[in-house]
């Protein structure tokens, strides 16, 4: 897994008695906590260490204080203006939370695996700070509607980082189409060279992939704007809270509607999970051209010394790891979406202990994303272009052999018979160790009547490009258009929400 940013990396999360536990490690320790809980009211034994060791989220979910701070700022103003809390306690509590917040993203707190999670954490730290008046501060509210809120607001960050890390790829992919603009290559069927295609015209193949994912995002984003705040632990609060207020505050479209669904809708991560596996899905295929185009084989391409690496065992090699590792890394990202739906598809309403599994596969999937992403596009600014080897591949193969019938549709001669005559011709080529360049046209004329002088001329590589000239073809004039359009969507301000 990709390191924590430091910003939401704490310094420890405390085992109680003795050393302390290091975000993202279980703890090791042994026999109950000698301290109570919250909720230990009805409770008359403390819960054993290794329960706590097991139902603790500190290690991983200490990730969301940042936003379970920004949430209960918020709260603590609609608290205010409910009559909970006076002015002055509002005020400390702000301030004492701001404190806390500069403290984790300076890693300075050491949070405590007794306490169980990101959100008792925080509100244990504050009641140090500020004393007795914290302890309002959850007044109406439940851990459930307070970790649905700071999922929500947890994605919402991450989505909208994913998309300008997704635009950078997709600006290094059309600053290659431009300066590789008259570089011809074949396209591939099955594996099998098909047809002359522009280089830059399959490089712009991934931007439009990318940006159907930029679209899912945006998708996904559109519809997880919606404050679950007020919920409650599943029936809502018995306060005047005003939750429209709280929408506001926290930059939400609208509030959830039904505070049964509000606390244990996870949609919103699973739909952001899709939308990484198929941006992995895409980056991997990427990579997998990569591999293949940078090997000898192909030598279309060759990867910059600086992302590539070497044998420990044979000197010559040049290996594409990082197009490897991405390529890997798109399971990763599957298995992380495939977790969630199947932690999901049993629970009833409303809020389950199953639920707090969401955690570290959204982190995960977070994570690796944008590390492929950033570390993608510079390999695709950097690589070098094999102009003469891809030429050479066009060269070979015959793959103008459709030209040749559509030359004889436009003569008149329906496309079943012409795409037989065409196929004749390459079988004689074949059988004879010959080009189709090399016949003459009275060899032509020896497959049908209907070829002219012309058709040397119609069978050249560059008249196949230019003869796919409907939009979304391959022909210069079609390619440099859609890298024009796609320089609009990419350095035009947006609207909405991104």
């Amino acid at each position: 897994m990709p390191p924590v940013p430091a910003r939401y990396r704490p310094a420890a999360c405390h085992d109680g008695p003795g050393q302390p536990v290091k975000a993202g490690q279980r703890s090791k320790r042994k026999g109950p906590v000698k301290a109570l809980k919250y909720w230990s009211g009805r409770f008359t034994k403390e819960t054993e260490g290794i329960v706590d060791r097991f139902g603790a989220s500190i290690p991983f979910d200490c990730r969301l204080a940042e936003y379970d701070i920004q949430g209960s700022i918020a709260y603590a103003h609609a608290l205010e203006e409910a009559g909970v809390l006076s002015g002055e306690e509002r005020a400390r509590i702000e301030a004492g939370l701001s404190s806390i917040l500069d403290d984790v993203k300076g890693g300075k707190i050491a949070f405590k695996l007794e306490l169980e999670d990101i959100h008792t954490n925080i509100e244990k730290l504050l009641e140090e700070r500020v004393g007795d008046i914290a302890r309002k501060l959850h007044t109406g509210r439940s851990r459930n509607d307070q970790v649905a809120l700071d999922m929500r607001l947890y994605v919402r960050e991450q989505a909208r980082k994913i998309v300008e890390s997704a635009r950078e790829l997709q600006r290094a992919l059309v600053k290659r189409a431009e300066e590789e603009i008259d570089v011809v290559m074949p396209a591939y069927t099955h594996l099998q060279r098909a047809q002359p295609v522009l280089f830059s015209h399959h490089l712009m193949a991934y931007f439009e992939m990318l940006e159907r994912d930029v679209g899912r995002f945006r998708d996904c984003l559109r519809r997880m704007d919606e404050m679950p705040l007020g919920s409650g632990a599943a029936c809502g609060t018995a306060y005047p809270i005003s939750r429209e207020a709280l929408a506001k505050r926290l930059g939400f479209a609208r509030i959830t509607a039904n505070s049964l669904d509000a606390v244990s809708d996870r949609d919103f991560v699973i739909e952001f999970l899709a939308a990484c596996a198929l941006l992995m899905m895409h980056l991997s295929r990427l990579c997998e051209e990569i591999v293949l185009w940078s090997s000898q084989e192909f030598g279309f391409i060759e990867l910059d010394d600086a992302h590539a690496t070497g044998s420990s065992m044979m000197p010559q090699k040049k290996n594409p790891d990082v197009a490897e590792l991405i390529r890997g890394k798109s399971g990763r990202v599957y298995g992380d979406l495939v977790s969630l739906l199947v932690t999901m598809k049993g629970l009833p309403l409303a809020y389950n202990k199953d639920m707090q599994e969401d955690k570290e596969a959204l982190f995960d999937a977070a994570d690796t994303v944008l590390a492929c992403l950033e570390v993608l596009t510079p390999v695709i600014l950097a690589l070098t272009v094999r102009k003469g080897r891809m030429e050479s591949a066009v060269k070979e193969g015959f793959l103008v052999a459709t030209d040749i019938a559509d030359y004889l549709v436009r003569k008149g001669m329906a496309f079943r018979d012409a795409h037989r005559v065409a196929g004749r011709v390459v079988l004689h080529c074949i059988e004879n160790g010959r080009s189709l360049c090399d016949l003459s046209v009275s060899e032509w004329k020896g497959f049908s009547d209907l070829f002219q002088d012309d058709i040397l001329q119609a069978i050249t590589v560059e008249s196949s490009l230019n003869a796919r000239s409907v939009p979304g073809g391959t022909s210069r004039a079609q390619v440099l258009s859609a890298i024009a359009n796609a320089k609009k969507v990419l350095y035009i301000k947006e609207d909405g929400i991104l």
